[in-house]
């Protein structure tokens, strides 16, 4: 592995350089990244192949780059925050895509969804605290943040199906 290549992959090309909230800023791109995608109609199967392999390479690389960092979960490494991020915004991505929701809509959905995986993230509830706390590697550095997303997914789902939206 090149380790020039791999540190551009996990700081998602110097993102998580930026000196203050890099975490929270790759949130933000990653949301406007698919605003883009969505307002081009980008295949979501695409977009599910190219999380997949970014989650097998991450956590591979995380690992192969410890002492590279900090430490293995140091704030320059925020490809964590683009996969955690993207599982509520990929959910909505597929539904919305058949069904041609406008824009603005998956827009909101989008803001909202890049919120709620920001308060989860910070906050880290259980079972995302034990999991950042207890798994010192790759999968671990990755997974608190799928599982926020996740915790993000459920909450908006269940606020919209509440509210009658879908």
């Amino acid at each position: 592995m090149n380790k020039k290549i791999g540190k551009l992959i996990v700081t998602m090309f110097g993102v998580g350089l930026i000196k203050y909230f890099p975490g929270t800023f790759a949130s933000f791109v990653t949301a406007s990244i698919y605003c883009f995608f969505y307002s081009i109609k980008l295949s979501y199967f695409f977009l599910i192949l190219l999380n997949f392999f970014l989650f097998i390479y991450s956590v591979w690389t995380i690992n192969s780059l410890k002492g590279e960092f900090s430490e293995i979960d140091a704030k320059e490494i925020v490809i964590d925050e683009f996969l955690g991020q993207s599982i509520p915004i990929l959910f909505f991505y597929m539904i919305f895509f058949e069904g041609s929701v406008s824009n603005t809509f998956f827009f909101i959905i989008v803001f909202l969804s890049f919120i709620g995986f920001r308060f989860f993230d910070i906050l880290k509830p259980y079972p995302i605290n034990y999991v950042d706390k207890n798994m010192k590697n790759g999968f671990g550095v990755i997974l608190d943040d799928l599982i926020a997303g996740l915790f993000t997914l459920i909450v908006l789902y269940v606020c919209i199906i509440f509210y009658g939206q879908i």
